[in-house]
């Protein structure tokens, strides 16, 4: 029992943190930023405030125009893009005060999301003169659950106002560059999650290989879903490490298509699968010299990894690419209980058969049903997005059941190996 402490721990410390980023129930939140600026108060309100005459001063907005017959309320249009590559548009209801320079502002409509996405979202922008310092406040309230949404709008409103600091200064926003999502900064999160894993590894040469390994994994896991990305025409994709939890591929647009939400998914573990027969057959052909490492037991270490993280990705589960996969491959209660089923079997078939125990089987298929619970609902598009063909849906449900075959058999070739 000793020996599985650690890892025990480990899946504890990532289900709590799972939990608090994505379903902590926060309920009301306000997010808040403050700053000043050596500016003329005139020339700072009429750039945040959307009737102004400099309100498309930002980067990111392409108009913003006052809708016509209604004074009060505005339309938007951005250069973040829609599921059919177009520019969002978002029409806002503005609220001035009768006094001062404030105002409060919600949404209305929005081309990408459904109007309930926004039904709990409120927008003040304040400004305040003292001397020769303008201080500008801007406050967003939402519903949220889990501190995930939160924290991203908040570094978002201090972009926004480095970007307005900016602007004041040159008479020019310009996206900001490099940053936390520089390839640099992303490869030191990297490092930063080896370091941290390797005490649950033990501080060892071998413990640090093991968190090192996995960390590669998650890289290549990350970068399958970055590469059917692209294949589904998104300009920009990125990869965000999440130290300890793991790695987050961001597309540059909403999906358009379920076949899309089920490729992009089946990507993560589908090009990892690529890497078992390699593997094996390198193992099998062994090797002298610089090579010989091909037949030992780092490249088993590695199989075995690879296998189970990206079967556990594959648990019909509702966040894990599984679930998003069976979601959308099968379209009715029944068969999408008929194929989870079938999923599960598979897994759990595995697992018996290296020779984990029922209670742990039991205890592990328990943690991950709550984790399917986390974040349910997701963000509502505005409108449905386009169905599978006959075609897409069964190459899609076979994917997925190649995927999870491959990554078991993966499991079982480095067991049967190293613990022969």
């Amino acid at each position: 029992m000793a020996t599985h402490i650690p890892a025990i721990v480990l899946l504890v410390i990532n289900v709590g943190l799972l939990w608090l980023l994505m379903a902590a129930p926060l309920g009301l939140r306000t997010v808040r930023v403050r700053a000043a600026f050596r500016a003329d108060a005139d020339k700072v309100w009429n750039a945040v405030f959307p009737l102004g005459h400099s309100a498309d001063w930002h980067h990111s907005v392409l108009t913003s125009r006052v809708l016509p017959g209604a004074p009060n309320r505005v339309q938007q249009t951005y250069t973040h893009l829609d599921r059919h590559g177009q520019p969002i548009v978002r029409s806002l209801d503005i609220t001035q005060k009768l006094t001062g320079k404030e105002y409060d502002a919600r949404v209305l409509d929005d081309s990408a999301l459904d109007v309930s996405f926004w039904k709990d979202f409120r927008e003040r922008r304040r400004i305040v003169e003292d001397g020769d310092a303008v201080h500008l406040t801007i406050e967003q309230t939402d519903r949220y659950r889990g501190f995930a949404f939160l924290i991203f709008r908040l570094f978002a409103l201090r972009r926004e106002m480095k970007a307005l600091r900016q602007w004041l200064e040159t008479g020019q926003s310009r996206p900001e560059r490099a940053g936390f999502e520089h390839p640099l900064v992303q490869c030191a999160l990297a490092l930063l999650s080896t370091l941290l894993l390797w005490p649950f590894f033990g501080l060892t040469r071998d413990g640090l290989m093991l968190s090192a390994l996995l960390t590669l994994v998650v890289a290549l896991h990350e970068l399958g879903h970055m590469a059917a990305y692209r294949a589904f025409g998104h300009k920009t994709v990125r990869m965000i490490f999440v130290p300890l939890l793991g790695g987050i591929a961001i597309g540059g647009r909403p999906y358009n298509s379920l076949f899309e939400v089920s490729t992009c998914a089946l990507m993560g573990p589908g090009m990892s699968a690529f890497f078992i027969p390699v593997a094996i057959a390198l193992h099998n052909a062994g090797g002298e010299g610089a090579l010989a490492f091909v037949s030992g037991p780092s490249v088993l270490i590695f199989l075995l990894i690879l296998g189970a993280f990206n079967l556990l990705n594959l648990l019909p589960m509702n966040r894990f690419d599984g679930g998003q996969v069976l979601r959308q491959v099968f379209r009715s209660r029944l068969s999408l209980m008929t194929g989870s089923f079938l999923v599960t079997l598979i897994i759990l078939g595995v697992g018996w058969r290296v020779g984990i125990s029922s209670p742990a089987l039991l205890a592990g298929l328990a943690v991950f049903a709550l984790l399917s619970m986390m974040g349910q609902g997701g963000v509502k598009p505005r409108d449905r997005l386009d169905e599978m063909t006959s075609v897409q849906r069964i190459a899609s449900g076979l994917g997925l059941y190649a995927a999870v075959t491959l990554h078991g058999y993966a499991i079982v070739y480095a067991m049967d190996r190293l613990f022969a």
